[in-house]
């Protein structure tokens, strides 16, 4: 690649796209849970949007059944999304404020032996949803 073509390249952001089977409930999930507010819903009935928060985006497409066979992702911690934040103070709230709203945790606050600060979630169809932050 050329220096010319690396300076015009530039990444800004990515939007994984996670597999619901019960549209409004993953919505709703989302939004009254994970605190993300709706940027776009398509379709009637609704089949695909994206909710947002702050910087974080993630699309949500309704499918008509589980995308994994069994508990593989469980077994296998398979992860949908992976959002990162500024500090472990800001990873820490966020867990209180998961933990008050009766989020599901696949992973409770952890610190991982290379130093970061993760908790990882459990939407309503399985996906499990990574959050991140650096070690203080």
């Amino acid at each position: 690649m050329s220096a010319e073509t690396e300076k015009q390249s530039l990444l800004s952001g990515a939007e994984p796209v996670l597999y619901v089977t019960d549209f409004p409930a993953a919505l709703a999930f989302y939004t009254q849970k994970l605190g993300f507010a709706v940027d776009f819903i398509y379709g009637d009935p609704p089949f695909y949007g994206v909710v947002q928060r702050d910087r974080a985006r993630l699309c949500l497409r309704l499918v008509e059944g589980p995308v994994f066979a069994g508990d593989v992702r469980e077994r296998e911690e398979l992860l949908s999304a992976s959002i990162t934040l500024d500090s472990a103070t800001a990873i820490e709230r966020l867990f209180l404020d998961y933990q008050a709203a009766g989020v599901p945790f696949h992973l409770t606050l952890t610190t991982q032996p290379w130093g970061a600060r993760n908790v990882i979630v459990r939407d309503p169809d399985g996906n499990l949803i990574l959050f991140a932050a650096p070690g203080d």
